[in-house]
């Protein structure tokens, strides 16, 4: 990665106008789906400004969906 594109994604990453009350990061000019949380010690979020985090949240909820689904057939099966 460039280093002047590594210092623009820190910026806007060290924004407060990119994160929506405090915890969610929107930035339409960020390409990327997933970025580290303001303190990045705790893990990753998404840019909720990319249309593909929300295809990324759907899936995940379609598959915990199903696990729950499945789960509660097996145990009207039992």
């Amino acid at each position: 990665m460039d280093k002047s594109q590594k210092e623009l994604e820190e910026s806007w990453h060290d924004d407060p106008k990119n994160w929506k009350l405090g915890a969610f990061y929107f930035n339409k000019d960020d390409k990327r789906v997933f970025t580290s949380k303001r303190n990045p010690e705790y893990g990753i979020t998404v840019n909720f400004a990319n249309p593909k985090s929300y295809l990324f949240l759907f899936l995940c909820f379609c598959f915990f969906g199903f696990v729950i689904y499945m789960l509660s057939i097996n145990k009207k099966a039992s």
